[in-house]
């Protein structure tokens, strides 16, 4: 099957297999999901299918396919709730990590991405030199001048933080 080939089944088997898995599953929108990716797939194997005489059904086929699987984890989910109860209520980040995080999105990407390797990773200097393709000057260079942009960032954005407690 020809991409131009495909193009037409597609179009004129779309809204139809759509429709089919829709009163298969009772719900549009994993009747869409489910069908766009046993499209995926078909297109993937469109030599195969020129040869088949029936591809709608192939996708038919594949798609009902989809939609009990995620049925089936879907109720593994649930029965893994019903066993071991819903998970622990995962606390926001910290205001200070909040802080951090949009301290280093102001830095330029070159010293944000030494910050990290050097801090946050716990790299060596050399070997943040060798990841990122620098050498181990210009790598120190980036973590001082880090070091400054985020201290004037954060000072900032801790003083903002002491005076939303008070």
């Amino acid at each position: 099957m020809s991409p131009e080939e495909f193009d037409e089944f597609y179009a004129a088997s779309w809204s139809r297999l759509v429709g089919q898995l829709y009163v298969m599953t009772g719900d549009l929108a994993e009747a869409q999901d489910v069908v766009q990716e046993a499209y995926v797939r078909a297109w993937k194997r469109r030599e195969e299918l020129s040869a088949s005489a029936a591809p709608e059904a192939w996708v038919r086929t594949v798609a009902w396919r989809l939609a009990v699987s995620r049925w089936r984890r879907a109720r593994s989910y649930v029965s893994a709730l019903v066993r071991h109860g819903t998970p622990a209520v995962q606390a926001g980040p910290e205001p200070e990590h909040a802080a951090l995080v949009a301290a280093l999105r102001k830095i330029p990407e070159e010293q944000r991405r030494v910050v990290v390797l050097h801090y946050l990773c716990d790299l060596p200097v050399a070997e943040v030199a060798e990841q990122t393709g620098a050498p181990v000057g210009t790598v120190k260079v980036r973590l001082s001048r880090a070091r400054a942009s985020l201290a004037r960032h954060l000072t900032g954005d801790l003083t903002d933080l002491t005076d939303l407690k008070a």
